[in-house]
């Protein structure tokens, strides 16, 4: 099972119960799927399972649910009330009030372990993401594999895996060359970060416009790779620069690396692999460079080392890969970059198999999609770039704008969270691998479907909680309401998102759940009084209210989504 909590041993025994009906039928061994129906009307749960045996069968699907419902009124498991056939055959069940207020107990009980699992327990995952270049801006694309890289990592955590935080940092390579180069011909100074941007996107152009420009260009990569002397103190006052504006943007985001990797570390080893393969006839000499050749494995070609015998990036991630297994001992590796590197990392990891057939399956590769703005589009061949950065202090003047008359608020603070919402659950609401298009003043907005949204809804909860405490209402389950809230019915199901968010690699899965949660809990306080001394009831609606924050701080959390006191 995905889960471990007091409800799973009931859908238990109802499948074992459907299943001996399904025995007599002569059906054979035919999945039980439970679902929640999309109407809560139609009950808590459902299951096809009377068509899909109907369709084996040939027999009509709603005369076998009325056998399966039969059945079970003489043993129905602990929770559930009823069962009914619905339409063709489907089967719908609904849960006990008791079970409901046991529920809510449960979350009041158990607060954060509530929605965790020990399916993963004593599995180690390195997750890599972010991999921003070092004197080069951080572009979108690297604040979008941060935020899901993030959001995974702590998805994992909560299903009880170990986790690695690891990322990959370019630090050599075409593109520290023409920023050195740049730097030098604009009179840059290394501390300058912003000048850096600017430099590189000088070198950028240059490069292909100049050929003297780019033979010099071409010069300084050999010096940095050969470590010389006379461009080595400009270089590493620029590399550390660099590296502590990505360390502020990545205390932004809410993101604490455990590993650093870095291309001046794995050039070497990959070249060392890629020799080694030469040998064991994996690599072959094509026009004087080193290549794979994947066409017998449905692969493509690619170049492992050049001409001028440097390393691409097809070496540096074998050698990224066999160093990770010499730092830390881990299960697998998880690699999260945009969609287009897709084959790319499909022929790195067959060479890499072949070359360490120990690590056959180990590392994985999981993509996201691509962003583009809904003002228009987000770079040009001149290196100019809509950087993470620049969107991120983009929101954040959108939010202090509309936050300018808040009152009590630390409209600094808050506005940073806000616009860390807003970016986060844009790209985490879409499918991994679809692609995004950003619309700021849609991402702010407070009237549903935004970061924003489910941050007001639980700053609002919490200051119903600081009211109950004021008047000394304290929350209570002992007298629950005569009637079960829409409330109820959706706040018991998290331990399944969080199964399924790990089950299917899906962030988006958290992101629809919390909004729902949201929109319901909204619903229900709008026809509520929820704290009220003269209402024997309100204690239990401040429980709900107390259930309902538990939920919302730990399914923001698994978004790494900031959590205002107020807003």
């Amino acid at each position: 099972m995905h889960f471990r909590w007091y409800n799973a041993r009931m859908l238990e025994e109802l499948k074992k119960e459907i299943h001996k009906v399904l025995k007599d039928l002569g059906a054979g061994d035919v999945p039980v799927v439970f679902e929640h129906p999309d109407d809560m009307m139609n009950g808590d749960y459902a299951t096809p399972v009377a068509l899909v045996v109907g369709k084996k069968l040939q027999q009509n699907p709603k005369e076998i649910a009325e056998k399966i419902v039969t059945h079970l009124a003489d043993y129905m498991p602990e929770g559930i009330a009823r069962a009914e056939v619905a339409g063709a055959g489907f089967i719908n069940f609904f849960l006990t009030h008791n079970f409901f207020t046991a529920s809510v107990e449960k979350i009041l009980s158990e607060k954060e372990k509530f929605g965790k699992n020990d399916s993963l327990k004593g599995k180690t995952v390195m997750v890599e993401y972010t991999q921003p270049n070092v004197l080069k801006p951080l572009h979108i694309g690297h604040l979008m594999s941060n935020i899901i890289g993030e959001s995974l990592t702590r998805i994992l955590e909560a299903n009880g895996a170990d986790v690695i935080r690891a990322n990959y940092q370019g630090d050599v390579g075409l593109h520290i060359a023409k920023t050195l180069w740049g730097m030098d011909k604009k009179g840059i100074v290394p501390d300058d970060v912003d000048g850096v941007g600017e430099a590189y996107a000088y070198g950028h152009v240059m490069y292909e416009d100049d050929e003297v420009a780019k033979q010099e260009i071409v010069e300084i990569n050999k010096k940095v790779y050969e470590k010389d002397p006379s461009i080595m103190d400009t270089y590493t006052h620029a590399r550390e620069a660099s590296l502590a504006r990505f360390e502020t943007m990545y205390k932004k985001l809410g993101t604490k690396f455990d590993e650093y990797f870095f291309e001046s570390e794995t050039w070497p080893i990959g070249k060392q692999l890629v020799e080694e393969g030469r040998t064991k006839n994996i690599f072959e000499e094509s026009d004087g460079a080193v290549v794979f050749k994947g066409e017998p494995y449905g692969l493509h070609t690619r170049v492992f080392l050049t001409k001028e015998g440097l390393t691409p990036y097809e070496a540096k991630d074998l050698g990224l890969a066999v160093l990770k297994t010499e730092r830390r001992k881990f299960d697998t590796n998880i690699t999260i970059t945009a969609v287009e590197q897709d084959q790319y990392f499909n022929v790195v990891f067959k060479a890499l198999e072949l070359l360490r057939p120990e690590l056959s399956g180990k590392f994985l590769h999981k993509h996201h999609g691509m962003m583009t703005l809904a003002s228009g589009k987000m770079s040009s061949r001149k290196g100019n770039v809509i950087t993470g950065e620049s969107l991120i202090a983009d929101v954040i003047e959108k939010a202090k704008e509309k936050m300018k008359e808040r009152e009590g608020v630390d409209v600094e603070s808050v506005s940073e969270q806000i616009a860390v919402a807003a970016i986060k659950y844009m790209v985490l609401k879409q499918k991994m691998g679809k692609n995004i298009v950003f619309d700021a003043e849609k991402s702010l907005s407070l009237e549903g479907d935004s970061g924003p949204y489910l941050q007001y809804a639980f700053v609002r909860a919490r200051s119903i909680l600081k009211k109950a405490h004021a008047e000394g209402v304290v929350s209570s389950t002992q007298k629950p309401l005569s009637e079960i809230t829409s409330l109820e019915k959706i706040l018991y199901r998290y331990p399944e998102i969080v199964a399924d968010a790990y089950t299917f690699s899906a962030p988006q899965i958290v992101v629809t759940y919390l909004t729902d949660l949201a929109s319901t809990f909204n619903s229900w306080y709008a026809n509520e009084k929820v704290v009220d001394t003269s209402d024997k009831r309100s204690p239990y609606k401040v429980a709900l209210t107390e259930s309902f924050v538990e939920i919302m701080a730990q399914g923001l959390t698994l978004l790494a989504i900031p959590q205002p006191e107020a807003m």
